[in-house]
């Protein structure tokens, strides 16, 4: 397998800068570190502006609602709207509302935190459980005679949800083994999420317990990156050219596979949770990007003013 050019030249940034009208972008590892934004990244957005090329911001964080992102970008000094934001919520939603065409006499029942229902408010549909208190005590027994099943619920939707306990997670049970008509949707299946320097059980590993325990009954639908319905869901809000979009991302598995997935061409930006031995060592990974460069900020060079010093 013929590794991928690795670009760090001016020349090699404005061929690929030029053959873009549509850049998605992963947002943690790509245009910020935690608290911190990659040098150079402001720059580089500034002139996609500019030059009239779209933004949309894809994030697998499904916790967040895009007007919860605002503030984050608002904070970090980066200029973004609320609609070129693309959570795993917000596709959910759009997914749900647009493709599925969700009954509006029924309700989703939600593993999830306010950005995840905040986002199913946005295009009217109606839910359950979540942040509801009465669903975040934990019962001390395994009695569930006291739960009358809602005949509303047409869906269970899983995302990443602090407040997960075995209630919420035997009523979302009881949805799926008893009516094969509710829809199973995971807003993604991330194992982990980096917080502080290290990780921790992510979306994909609280939903676990439901994809177990349906084993060879239902299977879920997942939404989020690198799966088709994220893309689905924005092609849906977005129209744009395949041909003429880059999906920028510092993970093989979640940014570059989504891409690659959808049709589209792949950059890889390095300094995130992928090393360069996987691209170019003995072994590469099965996942390619189709271009690599050390950073997104790299392509500030393009815009004629002098480098960021980095700290």
């Amino acid at each position: 397998m013929t590794p991928p050019p690795f670009l760090d030249t001016p020349e090699a940034y404005t061929t690929l800068f030029d053959s873009v009208d549509t850049f998605l972008l992963d947002c943690d590892g790509v245009i910020y570190h935690g608290p911190v934004v990659v040098p150079g990244v402001k720059r580089v957005l500034s002139l996609m502006r500019a030059r009239g090329k779209k933004i949309i911001f894809v994030t697998n964080n499904a916790t967040k609602s895009r007007r919860m992102y605002k503030t984050t970008f608002d904070k970090l000094g980066i200029e973004a709207h609320e609609n070129e934001i693309f959570g795993s919520g917000y596709a959910s939603a759009v997914y749900m509302s647009r493709i599925l065409n969700f009954p509006a006499d029924k309700r989703v029942y939600v593993l999830g935190e306010k950005g995840l229902e905040e986002e199913l408010d946005s295009v009217g549909i109606k839910h359950c459980g979540g942040t509801d208190p009465e669903d975040r005590v934990f019962i001390p027994s395994m009695d569930f005679s006291y739960f009358t099943p809602d005949p509303t619920v047409g869906a269970v939707l899983c995302g990443f949800d602090s407040g997960i306990n075995y209630k919420k997670l035997g009523k979302a049970f009881s949805y799926l083994r008893d009516d094969p008509n509710v829809h199973f949707l995971l807003t993604n299946q991330d194992k982990v999420f980096p917080t502080h320097g290290t990780f921790y059980p992510g979306s994909g590993s609280l939903s676990a317990p439901l994809v177990f325990a349906l084993q060879g009954k239902r299977e879920p639908t997942i939404i989020g990156k690198p799966n088709k319905p994220m893309m689905d869901a924005i092609i849906a809000e977005h129209q744009f050219d395949p041909a003429r979009a880059l999906m920028v991302g510092d993970n093989l598995l979640t940014d570059i596979a989504f891409g690659n997935n959808s049709g589209l061409r792949t950059l890889l930006v390095m300094g995130g949770v992928t090393q360069k031995e996987q691209i170019y060592g003995d072994k590469p990974s099965d996942i390619l990007p189709t271009f690599v460069v050390e950073s997104l900020g790299d392509l500030a060079v393009l815009d004629g003013q002098p480098a960021e010093k980095t700290a």
